[in-house]
Parts: C-alpha cells; structure tokens; sequence
C-alpha cells in the first residue's frame, strides 16, 4: 500500500531548530513533486513548502522564507525539511504529501499524503 510516514516532530524552544523527514513507500516518489503542509488548531491547512520532481525547483511560502529549507534523497524515498530559527506561530501538524506538480497553493495537486508529526515551539 501506498504510505508516507513523518517523523521528526517534538517540543522545541524559540530560536531551534528540528528536521522533519518523510519517508515513501508503496510508489516510485522520485517521479512526484513532494510537499510539506501545516495545520493550527482552528486554521486551515497551509502550504509550507514544496520540491518539484523535474528540475528540483523549490519553493516556500512567505511566512517560512529564509528560515527553512526542503531537500529529498531519492535513493532513501525520503524527503525532508530542516527548520530553523523556529517561532511559535510554527507550532501546527505537519504534513508531507507527493503529487505530480509542485503547487504549494493548491493541495488539490497532491495524491498521497502522510499521517502529520506534531511541531510545537515554545519556551
């Protein structure tokens, strides 16, 4: 069955950092644009950040620029996004999704996606 699985999740203070990882089984990932999206208690899910499977273009939402960055090791299945200089508007559940195009604002592109890790900041 198709899985994606994050791990990486946890309690940090303001100002750390943490790297989450999503690892892909069930299906070829290095064919898929991969995503990671967050959710806050009553918000909607946003896109956080996104690779594309192509050219390996990245893209990041306003919010995250120059603070996080998202990578993916295809020989492992696994694609990862290292955060720093984290605030406590970080705290959500994240999420990592695979679709055939890399649209951060348009979760209607992804097909697959994992079961969130939870992120919390604060101090």
């Amino acid at each position: 069955q198709v899985q994606l699985v994050e791990s990486g999740g946890g309690l940090v203070q303001p100002g750390g950092s943490l790297r989450l990882s999503c690892a892909a089984s069930g299906f070829t990932p290095n064919y898929y644009a991969a995503g990671w999206f967050r959710q806050a208690p009553g918000k909607e899910r946003e896109g956080v950040s996104c690779i594309s499977s192509n050219d390996g273009n990245t893209y990041y939402a306003d919010s995250v620029k120059d603070r996080f960055t998202i990578s993916r090791d295809n020989a492992k299945n696994t694609v990862y996004l290292q955060m720093n200089s984290l605030k406590p508007e970080d705290t959500a559940v994240y999420y990592c999704a695979a679709g055939y195009e890399c649209r951060l604002l348009d979760p209607r592109a992804y097909h697959y996606w994992g079961q969130g890790t939870q992120v919390t900041v604060s101090s």
